[in-house]
């Protein structure tokens, strides 16, 4: 097992964040085994042809077989929301030696790849080489469709994991981020009993840095970075990460349909968990203009609620809402 150490104070500086850097190259896991994440399935089969035209022998190298990725690529987040660009720029600037450590330790003793292997005896000129095919990776497979949905659902995993703690305390925070956590008055304990591979350290002190929670849709279960000196992150299950793969619900109610229409009726199902205008346009296959016009109507008639994060306002059933679907 691990144990983290908090220390007086250092709960209080305990912060959910999420992280499309983080995605994008856990992401990877799925060109490496994809039988392990089945909800992206049908985002696999429509990346395929693109992924042609990309450096595919370097982004499936980064992910060890046991699919641990080197920290570096994974930086914690340095606000609540960054963007992928100012991430990716933090990997960088990243000295040359940390990339050859933080390598080694992902893959431990098993053999690099040869793609890492050459590529880091000149370590500068490699990570351009992985930065650039990750920023490519990005523009072409995720940002468009993919990114909009996912991070639908990191936000409303933050905004229920918030809830918890207001209405719950932490104890019933960390329990509920995976049945492997427990709070034991100042640990947080994670029990590695089904970890593929040893963990190679038992004991984190949090020390005044504060810890960093993440949400995911790439772990089965929580888990630290591999370099415990690193500033404290924990990574965990997204809820509701399974809906990425879900169809849009078919409208069976008459009655509901017949009230408020077809696309409406369809967009209040949806709204069972916090969406944005774009996630909601791409899941139906419609403009975001169509959507926001519906939004409105059903958000004045006291439907819908709406929650606003930056340039990002998402919407979810109220009560009534609620009340009208069942």
């Amino acid at each position: 097992m691990i144990e983290f150490r908090f220390a007086v104070g250092d709960l209080a500086t305990t912060s959910f964040a999420y992280s499309p850097l983080q995605e994008a190259v856990f992401s990877l896991r799925c060109l490496r085994d994809p039988a392990r994440y089945p909800h992206h399935r049908p985002w696999l089969r429509r990346i395929r042809p693109r992924l042609e035209g990309l450096d595919r022998e370097l982004l499936t190298a980064v992910v060890a077989p046991w699919l641990w990725v080197p920290d570096f690529l994974t930086p914690r987040p340095e606000r609540a929301r960054p963007s992928f660009a100012e991430q990716l720029e933090q990997v960088r600037a990243t000295p040359a030696g940390i990339v050859v450590a933080d390598f080694h330790a992902a893959y431990r003793a098993h053999p690099l790849p040869p793609a890492v292997a050459r590529g880091l005896a000149e370590p500068s000129a490699f990570l351009t080489r992985l930065t650039d095919a990750l920023d490519a990776y990005w523009r072409v497979c995720l940002a468009a469709d993919w990114w909009p949905r996912v991070q639908s659902i990191l936000e409303a995993d933050l905004a229920h994991r918030g809830r918890v703690l207001a209405e719950q305390g932490a104890g019933v925070l960390f329990a509920g981020l995976d049945d492997r956590l427990s709070w034991t008055g100042s640990h947080l304990v994670l029990s590695t009993r089904d970890f593929a591979v040893p963990a190679p350290w038992t004991d984190v002190a949090i020390e005044g840095r504060g810890m960093v929670l993440l949400p995911t849709m790439f772990a089965r279960g929580a888990q630290p970075l591999i370099d415990p000196s690193r500033p404290p992150v924990l990574m965990y299950p997204a809820r509701g990460r399974a809906t990425l793969s879900e169809e849009p619900p078919p409208v069976t109610g008459d009655a509901l349909v017949r009230l408020l229409g077809r696309p409406r009726a369809r967009l209040l199902l949806l709204l069972a968990e916090p969406a944005s205008t774009t996630e909601l346009a791409h899941r139906l296959g419609v403009t975001a203009s169509a959507v926001s016009q519906h939004l409105t109507i059903l958000y004045d008639a006291g439907l819908l609620h709406r929650t606003r994060s930056g340039r990002i306002v998402r919407y979810a059933r109220t009560r009534l809402g609620d009340d009208l679907c069942r």
